[in-house]
């Protein structure tokens, strides 16, 4: 491998989340407000929260593991014009989290029941090295954030307990708004502002269109100062906040490595994978620091992920035999009595298939588990056991707890929300996910 081609490729771990970024916010800002105010193309809408007012079915989503427990409300947020207020209403003890990103992924702060509370309050965002006043308001504690970087995502869960729950949280997803500290200050009525994506999110990813994204966005959102050096040096393959547009060979060591890198990382495991079939995922704290590989898996695979205190996402793809979970078999996932999960909050367990990452259409119209689940049916010891299959169970106990899976191959998510330390630092252990024969499967009417 050249010199160039090396750099190449640490070019792309850094700055693939830079394109993602980009890429997502041309694909999920909207070009027309809820009232019908349209931007003018190719403008989106920026610093206006955008709620999603239906839970994710099968079929219904544009980002893949999508959870089917909370409905989303989100926003991009442009501090170049000075800070930014985000008001939040009261939602009487019910959990929600509002989780900040910055342009390169890091999950730097978090709004909500764990840090901030659940009744109604202000936040202040302030730009990079902003110095100026602010109103007493904000004194209180955690009522400032400063933003790493000029552009933010925000990303809002808000728990909602199954269908008949859904006007409720669209009631406080409409107090949810975002203003200028001017126009807070003033009274002023919420107001987006048009901005041009310069991105087409379907674009084919060639290295000009990569290196184009990326090198506007480190623009707009300088790194750390202790990057410049690298940011220096990844210059020679065309990477950079003053970059020219490709030569030839740049053009070919970057086309080379995003070929190369990017199957590289879809294939690494992110966590430890551990004999009950589960995956214990990293910890993801506020930022990936001095870690781009890390940050560039979570980018590709798991984008807008929550630090690990917030939540903690446990997966599996295979079973404790270590085979990969199959519709065409059975599974059992017995929890003892005392060891559900341990979270603060809540948790479910999501059914997804393996080959579009996507929930998977049943004849229940289910699509997790969860502490929350009306009619499951305990054990005769208090444990609780989930069956995970494509064919409907036997027994009338076996289908209240049933988890329909595809035909094919699949995977499960655990959502943990407020997840306690056993949890996050792994001494919690889920149990297995066990394979069982058709007669054992009939048995067990429990």
């Amino acid at each position: 491998m050249t010199d160039l081609h090396a750099l190449a490729e640490e070019a792309v771990v850094y700055a693939w989340p830079l394109y993602e970024m980009s890429r997502m916010r041309a694909a999920t800002s909207p070009h027309r407000t809820e009232a019908g105010e349209e931007a003018p193309p190719p403008a989106r809408w920026c610093n206006l929260f955008t709620p999603s007012r239906q839970l994710l079915r099968a079929g219904t989503s544009r980002v893949v593991t999508p959870n089917n427990d909370t409905l989303y409300t989100n926003a991009w947020l442009d501090l170049g014009d000075g800070p930014l207020v985000i008001d939040v209403p009261d939602t009487a003890g019910r959990y929600y989290v509002l989780g900040l990103l910055d342009f390169y992924t890091n999950p730097f702060a978090h709004i909500g029941q764990r840090l901030t509370g659940t009744a109604a309050r202000a936040f202040v965002v302030t730009p990079p090295g902003w110095q100026g006043e602010l109103p007493a308001a904000f004194d209180a504690p955690g009522a400032r954030i400063e933003a790493p970087t000029r552009w933010l995502w925000v990303i809002g869960r808000i728990l909602v307990d199954g269908p008949q729950d859904v006007p409720a949280v669209n009631a406080l997803q409409d107090g949810f708004t975002v203003r200028p500290l001017a126009d807070w200050q003033a009274g002023a009525a919420p107001r987006p502002r048009a901005f041009d994506p310069a991105c087409d999110p379907k674009a084919p990813l060639t290295a000009g269109h990569f290196a184009a994204q990326v090198n506007a966005a480190l623009r707009d959102n300088p790194p750390p100062t202790h990057e410049f050096a690298l940011l220096a040096r990844l210059a020679a393959a065309g990477i950079g906040p003053g970059a020219a547009a490709l030569d030839d060979a740049q053009r070919e060591a970057l086309q080379a490595a995003l070929d190369t890198v990017l199957p590289r990382l879809r294939a690494a495991q992110s966590g430890q994978r551990l004999p009950s079939g589960w995956i214990q995922p990293r910890v993801v704290e506020g930022s990936f620091g001095d870690d781009p590989l890390g940050r560039a898996q979570i980018a590709l695979k798991y984008i807008g992920m929550l630090e690990s205190r917030e939540a903690t996402y446990p997966l599996a793809w295979h079973d404790a035999q270590g085979r990969p979970l199959h519709g065409g078999a059975r599974y059992r996932l017995r929890f003892a009595p005392g060891m559900l999960p341990p979270v603060d909050a809540f948790w479910s367990i999501t059914m997804y298939g393996a080959g579009d990452y996507m929930l998977v259409d049943n004849p229940i119209d289910r699509y997790a588990i969860g502490d929350r689940t009306p009619g499951l049916r305990r054990d005769a010891d208090g444990g609780l056991t989930i069956h995970l299959q494509h064919a409907q169970p036997a027994g009338e106990a076996a289908r209240a707890n049933w988890l329909p899976a595809p035909a094919g191959e699949f995977y499960l998510c655990l959502r943990a929300y407020v997840p306690r330390e056993e949890m996050v630092d792994g001494r919690y252990a889920l149990p297995p996910l066990e394979r069982v024969d058709d007669d054992d499967n009939d048995k067990d009417t429990r």
